[in-house]
């Protein structure tokens, strides 16, 4: 008997050791909106669009003025936020093909104990598999997945939600419209989802990492009707001056306003969601160990191609261009990092860090891991003011240019320390900004300073040959003068 006793008080302590261990893991709550440009909120600038519950998570965390994505279009961005790989072999965004295990980000989460859940936008690879074991969220190793499948977008953002796709046999938007319902707008219900997870996991004591992916701002432009009203009429109160609404560039058109009353209200509501998750993770008492991220899978729809004059959501201004290119507005997005008493209240405007970079550091922040083989890296050190990072070097190439929708065209980007370095292979053409002294990237350089253009050309080459991009286009470049 007093061993059996013996045995269950041991049993006991040892259970609740490893259940106090087990809470001593930060939760992490990293939400990714679709299209957001850098200046789509009021903390990075915006007068028009009002957000104060992300601006909250840049204010008492660390907003990362440098902070960029390695593509400026949905798939290869989604696919380097997974992988923490460049994208210019993404195979379509196809994780399983190019991932192996020791380098899968939510295995390793996974494994060390945690509970995982991916909501909202995927876009990624093959469509999801019936059993579980394709490229959909489940199949690359999330425990919980809701509304996550190979659409791109979804066809309206009031229920029901899938009407055109189902006629044009297109992929729908999984899971809400059998748990909708009239008047329910799908930003609110993915919000839900990501709450409910959260809730159950922290009455458990379960350490969650949850991604919450909206499909807001990305087309179709639509509000709610009380979002849209007030939009409307403070933009009608609001004197652009003589900013122009837009000017030529590319091969079509840039915004110059941030005037549009539907995107100013779906910024808004993506912001009322994320305040509804910071008061939950306040009110489960959950708040001061939860890391919880903010960021954009690319810039803001501000241009259109050659092929028409198509509507436009937003201005990314001043930064150059917006989705589809590889200037600052196509590339550079907001990234906020909030872990109270943990992260220091500061704005980086120094460190360059990339999309790719992210679940390598918060990996290495929750799990003191490093990942191997990837060429993201945690910026731990630099979050924890150890290390700065602005003399660093990053690469972008853009392939699936879009001349007739978006006015891009195939080009490669080099940024080292302040200076940028744009090539456009098909014209043979380059330009050189320093980004320090012109964010806008209004003046080409690269005749003043054709020592500082041949360097970066020759990093650019260099990391194309690395980077095994095919036979024809490697020629190309070599014979780039």
């Amino acid at each position: 008997m007093n061993k059996l006793r013996y045995f269950l008080i041991t049993f006991f302590i040892v259970g609740c050791f490893a259940m106090a261990s087990a809470q001593e893991k930060p939760n992490i709550v990293f939400i990714l909106a679709d299209d957001f440009g850098y200046h789509d909120l009021s903390h990075t600038g915006s007068e028009i669009y009002q957000t104060p519950n992300i601006d909250n998570i840049a204010e008492e965390g660390i907003s990362f003025t440098n902070a960029y994505v390695n593509y400026p279009r949905c798939v290869p961005s989604r696919y380097a936020f997974m992988t923490g790989l460049y994208p210019v072999n993404e195979d379509k965004g196809n994780l399983r093909v190019n991932v192996p295990e020791k380098e899968n980000f939510v295995e390793i989460f996974n494994k060390s104990g945690y509970n995982t859940s991916y909501v909202g936008k995927w876009h990624l690879g093959e469509l999801p598999s019936n059993d579980g074991d394709g490229n959909d969220p489940k199949g690359f190793g999330f425990k919980h997945s809701y509304a996550a499948g190979g659409a791109g977008g979804i066809d309206t953002r009031f229920f029901p939600f899938n009407t055109k796709s189902k006629e044009n046999k297109k992929d729908p938007v999984p899971n809400i419209e059998e748990d909708g319902k009239d008047g329910d707008y799908v930003s609110d219900m993915l919000t839900n989802a990501s709450m409910n997870f959260i809730r159950e996991n922290a009455e458990k004591k379960q350490p969650f990492m949850a991604v919450l992916a909206y499909y807001a701002v990305h087309t179709p432009l639509e509000a709610k009707p009380e979002d849209k009203k007030r939009n409307k009429k403070e933009i009608a109160a609001y004197d652009y001056g003589d900013t122009p609404e837009y000017i030529k560039e590319g091969e079509g058109r840039r915004k110059m306003r941030q005037d549009d009353p539907d995107y100013a209200g779906m910024v808004e509501n993506v912001d009322e969601n994320v305040g509804r998750l910071l008061d939950l993770l306040e009110e489960l008492d959950i708040d001061e160990n939860t890391i919880v991220v903010f960021t954009s899978d690319h810039g803001g729809l501000s241009n259109d191609g050659n092929k028409r004059e198509r509507h436009l959501a937003t201005t990314n201004n001043p930064l150059r261009a917006g989705k589809g290119h590889l200037y600052e507005g196509g590339v550079r997005v907001p990234l906020f990092i909030k872990w109270d008493d943990k992260i220091e209240e500061r704005e980086d405007d120094k460190s360059i860090v990339m999309a790719m970079d992210l679940f390598p550091t918060l990996i290495d922040l929750a799990t003191n891991q490093k990942v191997p083989g990837i060429d993201g890296k945690s910026f731990k050190p630099v979050i924890e003011g150890k290390e700065s990072w602005e003399n660093r070097t990053v690469f972008w190439n853009s392939r699936k240019a879009r001349p007739h929708s978006t006015g891009d065209i195939k080009a490669s980007a080099v940024r080292s320390g302040d200076y940028k370095l744009m090539y456009f292979p098909e014209k043979k053409k380059k330009e050189l900004y320093n980004l320090k002294k012109d964010i806008s990237e209004e003046n080409d350089i690269s005749s003043q300073e054709p020592q500082k253009t041949k360097e970066l050309m020759d990093k650019l080459k260099d990391w194309k040959k690395e980077q095994l991009v095919e036979d024809n286009l490697r020629r190309r470049w070599q014979k780039a003068d």
